[in-house]
């Protein structure tokens, strides 16, 4: 399944690793008001479902919210109780992209090879996150590119910054996800806002540029 809101905002995944819910809001907000719309709490988060459920019952009509670091089919179920949409996992486990799609969840595995990818198309995914991105470097979705199925998108998530975001893209890239270069559970409130803001300004300047 691909989400509508998804396909439509700006392609960048905040993942929020080590969120805790007593600040998740405020994280939320800030992340919104810069204009990212779509959220990823990874599970090894403390509480994170607690996070994911009341960041989907505050931000869930305009973002799509949901769980990364996702290993089992349980996990896509217990996100889906909490309010969530989106099914992250940095593996490409069939048993979890089948499910997530059976309860109509947004799905997106972590794949690195061509034989990884092929099976998550299987499984039913529509986008991929290469993972870790940084190893691979841009050739590699440049040379996929050539491969994949035109309309299954590709996140590069892991290692990418600001400057990087140009030549992903020129390769074929078709999104980011961006954990500790947006946030920490140390940076502060206005820290992350500001981290945000200018994520969004450099994936618009390479978009229009």
């Amino acid at each position: 399944m691909r989400n509508d809101l998804f396909a439509v905002a700006a392609p960048i995944v905040a993942i929020l690793r080590g969120l805790e819910p007593a600040n998740c809001l405020q994280i939320g907000e800030v992340i919104h008001r810069a204009g990212i719309r779509v959220i990823e709490v990874p599970l090894n988060s403390p509480e994170a479902f607690a996070s994911i459920r009341s960041l989907a019952s505050r931000f869930g009509k305009d973002c799509v919210v949901g769980a990364g670091t996702v290993l089992t089919a349980d996990d896509a179920n217990r996100t889906r109780d909490a309010g969530g949409t989106l099914i992250v996992a940095p593996n490409c486990e069939p048993g979890v992209i089948e499910r997530a799609v059976q309860l109509g969840l947004h799905v997106i595995p972590g794949f690195a090879t061509p034989t990884e990818a092929f099976a998550a198309i299987r499984a039913g995914a529509s986008d991929l996150k290469l993972f870790p991105a940084a190893t691979y470097g841009p050739q590699h979705v440049k040379a996929l590119r050539a491969v994949l199925p035109k309309d299954v998108r590709v996140i590069a998530v892991g290692g990418i910054g600001t400057r990087d975001i140009a030549p992903w893209l020129a390769a074929g890239a078709s999104g980011f996800g961006f954990g500790s270069e947006l946030f920490r559970p140390d940076f502060s409130i206005a820290e992350v806002g500001e981290r945000a803001r200018q994520l969004v300004a450099a994936l618009n300047e390479a978009t229009q540029g």
